[in-house]
């Protein structure tokens, strides 16, 4: 259900929802109207289609408005619904039950499993449509064909209606999300001309002059030639990873934040879309290693990170070209109750269920990999030939 500041994209499906019981409630009127004589118990029939038409009221003025279509109303309807219908074998005589007469709500009855269908999706409106069909059955005191051909008419109209206004909140929140990731490129687009137009310009010049001076000044362009690259690098890269409507978030696009004139990131083409706590606990585990690269492997190391996506897990590699862990080192931090970094990453991969090694030899770097299983999501976005292919990998494992 959208919130009071979006309109709900199911509407349009509500409006139909009120339109269909004003005509059904008519229907029952003229129903009552053309067999007021036939009834048992004539007063009751009255009563029940005066209470459909209030109801008809009430729940049309609820469900208009966007902050009136509560679960609470909907569930209510269909018992009410149900309720009503219920009440038939006290009105029809025998012999309209003998000649197969509607019910005292006919064609009324249907219009609360798609309401509920409308609200809960398919799978709701099935378990209305059933409850409604099952009151069929009771209140004709049979169950034959014309009761199971209504049920399977109420389950069907339900799926119908359910599975399209799934689809169109569905397709809403990706028009938003899509809307919302269109903005934030066209801002950092106009950014990256501004910065270019100044900042890069400046760095730009400052390099080359401190080159041409050298002594102190060389060092100070090296400074400015690594900022140089680290700003041409955030201006370019895609906008920040954010949650999607079904609680995903892109591994892919978080990672490639990471990215310094020391870093290297190499992902997939496509998105990698995972569950957003597991996208954010990744991408703190790669901070850490990252950190602890910067602490111990010394300031001119090098470090890679690798994405793949494989059938049924994502993997991410995290290596640097430092000096590497002595032997024996971390058996003797683990032995004193000093794991500090190694602990915390293993920790927070264990909690997702998957698995973190760590591979470190004197003279030839580390390497964490991290595994962790991945549910396949739909939807992925189509593939940007601007994303370093996983291919890196042989390169950087060679250049090492």
């Amino acid at each position: 259900m959208s919130t009071p500041a979006t309109r709900d994209p199911a509407t349009p499906l509500w409006r139909g929802v009120v339109l269909l019981r004003v005509v059904t409630w008519a229907f029952a009127l003229g129903v009552v109207i053309a067999h007021r004589g036939e009834f048992q118990r004539a007063w009751l029939a009255w009563a029940v289609v005066g209470a459909m038409g209030g109801w008809t009221l009430v729940s049309g003025v609820a469900y208009l408005r966007e902050g009136g279509r509560w679960r609470w109303l909907v569930v209510l309807d269909v018992v009410l619904t149900t309720g009503l219908m219920l009440l038939s074998p006290f009105i029809l005589s025998p012999t309209q039950y003998a000649e197969a007469a509607p019910l005292i709500t006919t064609v009324w009855a249907a219009v609360g499993p798609i309401a509920a269908a409308t609200r809960f999706g398919a799978g709701g409106g099935v378990l209305a449509g059933l409850v409604v069909a099952v009151g069929t059955g009771v209140a004709r005191e049979r169950l034959d064909l014309d009761v199971f051909r209504d049920g399977v008419l109420l389950c069907a109209s339900s799926v119908l209606i359910g599975m399209a206004a799934t689809t169109a909140r569905r397709s809403a929140d990706a028009l938003a999300l899509a809307l919302r990731t269109e903005a934030a490129t066209a801002e950092r687009e106009r950014l990256a001309r501004s910065i270019h137009d100044s900042v890069l310009q400046v760095l730009a010049r400052v390099r080359r002059r401190g080159m041409e001076v050298g002594g102190e000044a060389a060092d100070l362009a090296r400074l400015a030639g690594e900022q140089e690259i680290a700003l041409r690098a955030l201006v370019t890269t895609e906008p920040s990873w954010a949650v999607a409507s079904n609680g995903t978030a892109d591994l892919r696009s978080a990672l490639q934040l990471l990215a310094t004139p020391s870093v290297q990131v190499a992902t997939p083409a496509g998105t990698v879309d995972l569950p957003a706590h597991v996208t954010s606990e990744l991408v703190a585990v790669t901070r850490e290693a990252l950190s602890n690269v910067e602490k111990h492997a010394g300031p001119d190391a090098r470090a890679w990170v690798l994405l793949e996506e494989l059938a049924g897990e994502v993997v991410v590699s995290i290596r640097d070209d430092g000096p590497g862990i002595p032997e024996g080192r971390l058996a003797r931090a683990e032995a004193d109750g000093h794991l500090g970094v190694v602990e915390s990453i293993r920790g927070r991969v264990r909690d997702l269920g998957g698995t973190a090694a760590l591979d470190s030899a004197p003279g030839r770097g580390t390497e964490w990999e991290v595994r962790v299983p991945n549910t396949p999501v739909p939807n992925k976005t189509a593939p940007n030939k601007n994303v370093p292919n996983t291919n890196v990998r042989n390169k950087t494992r060679g250049g090492r």
